[in-house]
């Protein structure tokens, strides 16, 4: 939790530069070139600011949220973000380990899940040795769930 909140952070850090330093520094560029109504350079610059300006008020109200979870309230026997569960796929009979995240930090490549994708909803407050169905895109998978290390666990 505290790496994603530092890389939020990071990200803030840099595009805040960008929008009060580096942007107004293009556009004055760009005005310098004459008629703006047919200047690339500003209108590009200008598009730039406005995505800028959005993608920072989506990380500092994603910020604000992560700072607000309340670590008390996430189970101790139960999935929960930060869990890595290991699941038996009962159709396929193989193993699989997933480590539920936030979805800016979702890989599924890397077995991080997202708490709101399909599985990640379906793991949930379950238990080891609860049987899960959850209805995929391929289909419904079945789950039994071998092995649970908490968010708590990992913490001590």
């Amino acid at each position: 939790m505290e790496e994603l909140k530092k890389k939020l952070q990071t990200e803030i850090a840099a595009l805040e530069t960008e929008l009060r330093i580096e942007l107004p520094k293009e556009i004055l560029k760009a005005r310098a070139h004459g008629d703006l109504s047919e200047n690339a350079e500003y209108h590009a610059a200008k598009e730039r600011q406005a995505y800028v300006n959005a993608r920072l008020g989506q990380l500092q109200a994603r910020l604000r949220l992560l700072s607000m979870v309340d670590m008390t309230k996430i189970p101790h026997n139960k999935v929960g973000l930060g869990s890595t569960v290991t699941v038996l796929d009962t159709k396929k009979e193989d193993e699989v380990t997933y480590k539920l995240v936030t979805s800016e930090e979702a890989d599924v490549a890397k077995g991080l899940i997202s708490t709101t994708s399909p599985i990640g909803r379906g793991l949930l407050n379950k238990e080891v040795g609860d049987t899960v169905r959850i209805q995929s895109p391929g289909g419904v998978k079945e789950f039994e769930i071998l092995k649970l290390t908490t968010i708590h666990d990992e913490a001590s």
